[in-house]
């Protein structure tokens, strides 16, 4: 299958971002949200990232013009009959994805493939909601999207190679380097990133280090490009907490344990640069 137009269901961070990603590789994309408004937020997030990258000389203003002009916006689900791929982008939540991913299901064509962008929910379980667990599978993205290359490719139980050879040659297509992994909590990356950050809000708890130390630290003795308290603001504190909890009732592991300082801001309402204050002030 050659993937010429995707469907997005989400135009928020992600959502955005992948349908910023795909314009960018000449495929087409539409982007669907709940109201006019959050379509319209995530379309002048794409305008002004691709502005960025006409100002630093990367693309012209007519690149930008011709970008913009692959990415059509909706608030309803029958636009997405147009797509040979369809990609859940929606909000880390089990019951919402399962609505989200049953509708669609009963809408587009029996050949399409959908997929989630999900960072930790079962994609044998996912697959297993709609009528076509074998055209179902994960495309797990990374924030910022334009930017980062890493795909997670996640095979669930019923997913065909077929499906995953085409969403894996679609990945290649958008300039992005995906891995194959199999379906399993946190998959690879966010099984070992997300518990790193946990244990950063446990040494934060404790008084070892002050945030900006901790994030230092981790910086200059393991090479990463930000520390994980910051990457945590990044992310979100509630979707750092979502995963957390999701990794505990799967694997029943009390290592996997939210940190209490992490639980405590989230319930404050400090959940990172989104909200303005998280471990840091923005």
């Amino acid at each position: 299958m050659t993937i010429t137009t995707v469907g997005i269901i989400g135009a928020g961070t992600m959502g955005n971002g992948i349908a910023q990603a795909c314009a960018v590789a000449g495929i087409n994309a539409i982007m669907v949200d709940i109201s006019d408004a959050a379509v319209q937020k995530g379309l002048a997030t794409v305008s002004g990232s691709l502005d960025r990258l006409v100002k630093k000389e990367k693309i012209t203003a007519a690149d930008k013009d011709a970008i913009l002009g692959r990415i059509k916006t909706s608030t309803s689900y029958d636009d997405l009959k147009a797509a040979q791929l369809v990609i859940e982008a929606a909000t880390e939540n089990h019951a919402l994805k399962i609505k989200i991913l049953q509708q669609v299901d009963a809408i587009v064509t029996p050949e399409v493939i959908i997929a989630s962008n999900t960072s930790s929910i079962s994609i044998t379980a996912l697959g297993a909601a709609t009528s076509r667990a074998d055209k179902f599978i994960g495309m797990h993205f990374f924030n910022p999207v334009p930017m980062m290359a890493l795909v997670e490719i996640i095979r669930g139980l019923q997913t065909s190679d077929a499906t995953h050879d085409a969403v894996k040659a679609l990945a290649v297509a958008l300039g992005k380097s995906p891995i194959t992994v199999k379906n399993n909590p946190g998959f690879v990356v966010n099984r070992i990133l997300v518990p790193m950050i946990n244990e950063a809000f446990f040494v934060l708890a404790e008084g070892l280090a002050t945030p900006e130390d901790i994030d230092a630290g981790m910086k200059l003795g393991c090479n990463q490009p930000i520390g994980p308290l910051a990457l945590a603001d990044m992310i979100g504190l509630d979707v750092c907490l979502a995963v957390m909890d999701v990794y505990l009732a799967e694997f029943g592991d009390s290592k996997y344990r939210p940190a209490p300082l992490l639980k405590e801001m989230v319930a404050a309402g400090r959940l990172g640069r989104k909200s303005g204050h998280g471990v840091y002030q923005y």
